[in-house]
């Protein structure tokens, strides 16, 4: 069954290569050809290519977008408005728009929102109160009162949790995750999923292709289907050359009966809890939360579902939280920990996922720990990070030592001095991989999920998140970063120096990093 399984994929992965090869392959030859072009034709392409800059420039956009389409066009005068064209005014990326934002704008209204519940987190949250209301009255994602948050600090800790869950699910289980391969952890998941199934319960699992290219065959949703679990997969891999392709959902989510939920940035295969060592120990953490706030998640999970299979099976589970009144009274005193889920996406116009990013560090006063895979910046995180520094905040940043993506790595690396030089303390888990993305700040905020701080991230994926203004959880987490430091090297100033060769390959592979 093994040798089938890897024969099946290895056969689709060199299909797929190979066409996109051709394709490369063509581009390339229309390039070396361009002065056999027709006069006509020529000059038409470069009329294209000058409205192509005059839209880009014009458009709102961030800078390092329009600087890099710009520059590719200068660089290729004749075809590069063409690429720009080909790649981006594309009518999948609207339409899925429509269907994403049409469905939350219809469905939002049944989760719980609450006057009361505002003002308190608002208290609670003290500087970071206008994080509380942006989120809650213009990204739509309302704040809850919680009384059981866990922070798992590693991937084995999720994994138990996680399946002690699973084991106590009544009525559905939704699990929406970027990658899924088969293993000990997926292989131990799957078991309960199909004990559940027969049980009758509402099972369902969507995952993205891309994430999945090389570890699932093509055909993966009909087993899950012939056990009788639900399986959407988002945004199916063409072997065509296109911008769709860079949308991808990268969201972690495992909800349960709208009562529990999970998310972080440890996905469903083996080396996110260590039964696999590809880059050393890999550190990553998640969040458990119960309550109220589950029902967000599920919300999450329903709209990517109805993005995946438009006109297809549609569940809609009564909200278990719909009559419950806990925290709706009159009174704003503080107290308590409050929770926000939230969830982002590149086609709409809000950058829910850097907004709340940049307003944590904004308002940093004492401390900012911050973990990252990636740490590819624009230039308005890159001043934030930097004034906040400057301004007396002890900003600390980890990053991977092992990286698994040499050239983003190097790129993270090219960041580094400006970075040290305004104070922020950059620190590389020595161990191995670095694959958690969280955030926390003064005892006061701290945010847990999916996001790296890179491009990709920012602006291109489907990503979610949870914000908590908790005073126990933030210190929870706040020890955590400084335990791991004893397994980090610090990058000092001269350790983040590079030969005059490496820093022009850094500052070649910057200049491209909003295409990494």
């Amino acid at each position: 069954m093994k040798k089938n399984f890897f024969r099946s994929v290895l056969r689709r992965r060199i299909i797929v290569i190979v066409i996109l090869l051709m394709q490369l392959v063509l581009i390339g030859l229309l390039l070396i050809n361009t002065g056999r072009i027709n006069t006509t034709i020529r000059e038409l392409l470069y009329l294209a290519s000058i409205f192509v800059v005059l839209y880009v420039v014009n458009k709102r956009e961030k800078g390092d977008y329009r600087l890099i389409w710009s520059l590719q066009i200068l660089i290729f005068p004749f075809f590069g408005g063409m690429f720009y064209l080909i790649f981006q005014l594309q009518g999948t990326k609207k339409k899925v728009h429509t269907v994403f934002n049409d469905w939350w704008q219809k469905n939002k209204a049944i989760l719980n929102y609450s006057h009361a519940t505002l003002a308190r987190a608002r208290k609670q949250a003290k500087g970071n109160a206008h994080l509380v209301t942006y989120l809650q009255s213009n990204a739509g994602y309302p704040v809850y009162k919680s009384d059981n948050i866990v922070y798992l600090p590693i991937g084995e800790a999720k994994f138990d949790y996680m399946l002690n869950a699973l084991n106590e699910a009544k009525s559905y289980i939704y699990i929406e995750y970027y990658i899924i391969e088969q293993g000990n952890m997926w292989d131990a998941i799957l078991e309960i999923l199909i004990s559940k199934a027969k049980q009758g319960l509402d099972v369902r699992v969507i995952y993205d292709d891309m994430g999945c290219f090389l570890r699932l065959p093509k055909d993966y949703p009909k087993t899950l289907e012939s056990y009788g679990i639900k399986c959407a997969v988002y945004g199916p891999f063409r072997p065509v050359l296109s911008a769709r392709q860079n949308n991808r959902n990268h969201r972690k989510i495992t909800v349960i009966d709208g009562n529990v939920a999970f998310t972080g940035g440890i996905n469903l295969a083996d080396e996110y809890i260590n039964a696999k060592l590809r880059f050393g120990h890999w550190k990553d953490t998640a969040i458990m939360v119960t309550g109220e706030a589950a029902w967000s998640f599920t919300l999450m999970f329903l709209q990517m579902w109805f993005v995946c299979s438009v006109g297809g099976d549609m569940p809609m589970p009564k909200n278990p939280w719909v009559d419950f009144q806990g925290d709706d009274d009159n009174s704003v005193a503080g107290g308590g920990a409050y929770v926000q889920p939230y969830a982002d996406s590149p086609v709409g116009d809000e950058r829910i996922g850097k907004n709340v990013y940049s307003h944590i560090i904004g308002n940093a006063q004492n401390y900012l720990y911050i973990n990252t895979p990636y740490l590819i910046i624009d230039d308005v995180i890159i001043t934030k990070l930097c004034l906040a520094a400057k301004s007396g905040v002890d900003v600390r940043i980890m990053t991977p030592h092992l990286p698994d993506k040499k050239y983003v790595h190097t790129v993270t690396r090219s960041f580094y001095r400006e970075l040290t030089n305004a104070g922020v303390r950059i620190y590389e888990y020595g161990d191995g991989f670095l694959h958690a993305k969280s955030f926390v700040s003064d005892d006061l905020v701290a945010t847990v999920g999916t996001a790296n701080l890179d491009y990709r991230s920012l602006y291109l994926h489907f990503e979610c998140g949870i914000c908590i203004y908790d005073e126990k959880t933030a210190e929870i987490m706040r020890d955590d970063f400084l335990s791991t430091l004893d397994r980090c090297v610090e990058i000092t100033g001269e350790a983040g120096k590079s030969g005059i060769l490496a820093q022009f390959y850094q500052d070649t592979l910057r200049l491209l990093s909003p295409l990494l």
